[in-house]
């Protein structure tokens, strides 16, 4: 393996010949992403529903020395994602760079399954499912065609374990992370790996209230983290440019679980 310059990682982790898609870019976890990807020399493409938060982003990862183009999308409207996919068809025609879709867009929920409604439900999974499920069907096919392609999903440690209030949440990260193992089998051959990030709670801004409003909910979450406390997004973002970069071109189909402990 080539080491770059003192400060800079491992040529195979390094981002310059990527064009990643990110989608939910504008806050918490996207954000983070974003602005690493860019970093590690990545073009950009920072996805959600908040135009103003996302040119945000974009002048922080520009005033950096980075390329970012804003794409206002709701994942949960198939017109969205077209439109997006059209933006990111036209850019990849820009530049030799080999497509990354992050699908981060998402929502925590915790809600008694007794006291669960029916809205609730289908916005849980047609945000975290049916959006991911739809944005790697359309930005996928352009991978394809290509002949590589990576995609990360975001799951959650509550795909592999349970709680009280959780049930909805843990069945719709489940969902993401088998239909990831499902996407990676009819792929893999095309040239495209498909995996999952399984993060545990992590301190966001959202997170961060969440937990204030509920302090013995919280400790109970975080003694079951063997590390001792709550992840940050930046404990999150190795696990991510290595999914993203060609240091896992010989990974797909997986659940990388970055929770300090919380599932074993």
């Amino acid at each position: 393996m080539t080491i770059g310059a003192p400060g800079d990682p491992p040529a195979s982790f390094r981002l310059d010949d990527r064009l990643i898609v990110v989608t939910g870019a504008s806050e918490g976890i996207g954000r983070a992403f974003a602005e690493c990807f860019a970093r590690a020399g990545a073009f950009v493409v920072l996805a959600s529903r908040r135009k103003d938060k996302l040119e945000s982003v974009r002048q922080a990862i520009v005033a950096s020395g980075g390329r970012a183009e804003v794409v206002t999308t709701d994942v949960t409207r198939l017109d969205d994602i077209r439109r997006l996919a059209d933006a990111v068809g036209r850019l990849a025609k820009e530049g030799d760079r080999r497509l990354v879709l992050v699908n981060n867009a998402g929502f925590g929920f915790t809600k008694a399954a007794l006291d669960t409604s029916e809205a609730e439900w289908d916005v849980l999974f047609d945000t975290h499912v049916r959006g991911t499920f739809f944005c790697a069907q359309r930005i996928g096919a352009m991978m394809i065609a290509s002949g590589y392609g990576k995609i990360v999903n975001l799951s959650s440690a509550w795909s592999d374990a349970t709680d009280a209030g959780k049930s909805a949440y843990c069945a719709a990260k489940a969902a993401v992370s088998h239909l990831t193992a499902a996407l990676s089998t009819e792929w893999a051959p095309l040239g495209v790996r498909v995996n999952a990030l399984a993060p545990t709670a992590t301190l966001t801004d959202f997170t961060a209230k969440v937990m204030a409003s509920s302090p013995e909910r919280a400790e109970r979450v975080r003694s079951r983290i063997k590390l001792g406390r709550f992840a940050q997004p930046a404990d999150l973002l190795g696990a991510a440019v290595f999914l993203a970069s060609g240091a896992s071109d010989f990974v797909t189909g997986q659940t990388l679980f970055v929770d300090g402990g919380f599932t074993t």
